[in-house]
């Protein structure tokens, strides 16, 4: 890569945690116990990367059916087991994460992490790895009023690493993570997870690669 990055912005799910299939697994297996019919793996994929809010929304809309209060018990279940999980350790760092972070450390280049998740995951998933030396914050869906397409998480990791945005790279794996990052002025690289990229990425991303083992070489470069 010709041009070179100040601060690295790191989404979470599916970029960095392979944490994707364990949400899925999560969701499809307790849905039946509350009368939710029709939540199945492609469901789940039509929203990856959407908010928890966004998620919960289309609930309440799709499995209208099942009541209002089984869909809240079935939120609060889903939460428990995956943070159950979580503590359990049940989560692999993507493949190249920790070679990339230590690249990045030895070269002095601050990582923060600006992820829809809900903070305690983030805390739990980072602490479990080991990896939280390598970050200077963490930005969550607690400390925004939109979530991403909106690039306003983008821009306040820009701002807590005290960057201007031309000066920072964004790893993404979703349509609205490569949103967040082109609303925000911020150049993302996309690193794909269960979703192959769409047209819409492929115009947006500065490049696409297969892993983050790619991007450490083409940081490298």
């Amino acid at each position: 890569m010709s041009k070179s990055y100040k601060g690295i912005i790191f989404d979470m799910d599916g970029l960095l945690f392979d944490t994707e299939s364990i949400y899925c697994d999560v969701h499809t297996a307790l849905a039946p116990d509350y009368g939710i019919k029709g939540y199945d793996e492609a469901y789940y994929m039509r929203h990856v990367g959407k908010s928890d809010e966004e998620l919960h929304e289309a609930f309440y809309t799709d499995f209208i059916s099942a009541g209002k209060e089984a869909i809240d018990e079935f939120i609060q279940v889903t939460y428990a087991e995956t943070e159950r999980r979580f503590e359990a350790g049940l989560v692999d760092l993507k493949p190249g994460a920790r070679e990339l972070l230590d690249q990045l450390k030895e070269q002095n280049i601050p990582c923060i992490i600006a992820s829809s998740n809900l903070r305690r995951f983030i805390d739990i998933l980072v602490r479990e790895a080991g990896i939280s030396d390598y970050f200077i914050d963490i930005v969550s869906s607690e400390d925004v009023k939109r979530a991403k397409p909106d690039p306003e998480i983008v821009e306040k990791a820009v701002a807590r690493l005290g960057l201007e945005s031309s000066e920072c790279l964004m790893l993404e794996d979703s349509i609205n993570g490569v949103r967040a990052a082109y609303g925000a002025g911020v150049d993302v690289v996309v690193v794909p997870d269960l979703l192959q990229p769409n047209p819409e990425m492929v115009e947006k991303a500065e490049s696409i690669v297969t892993s983050l083992v790619d991007v450490k070489e083409m940081l490298t470069k």
